[in-house]
């Protein structure tokens, strides 16, 4: 059996478009092959520096995928290579 994909969503309080990724990725959660969890920019003063306002981006398995909206189809793509 193959380890999960872990996908990672760098976001910040407030921002509307990170929250919808994350609804969008509990919902794709349910089909499994993936976990996902959220860092938020604000709470580290590098990430703050690297990401600044071009949140949320989304990396799969360490590489960057998304940035700023999701396309679930081409996310599950990502997720089949």
């Amino acid at each position: 059996m193959s380890l999960p994909h872990e996908v990672i969503v760098y976001s910040r309080r407030g921002c509307h478009l990170c929250e919808i990724i994350k609804e969008q990725l509990a919902k794709l959660e349910r089909r499994g092959g993936f976990r996902w969890r959220e860092i938020d920019v604000e709470a580290d003063s590098a990430l703050k520096r690297e990401f600044r306002d071009e949140v949320p981006v989304v990396f799969i398995d360490g590489r960057k995928a998304f940035k700023y909206r999701l396309d679930e189809q081409e996310f599950l793509k990502k997720l089949a290579i």
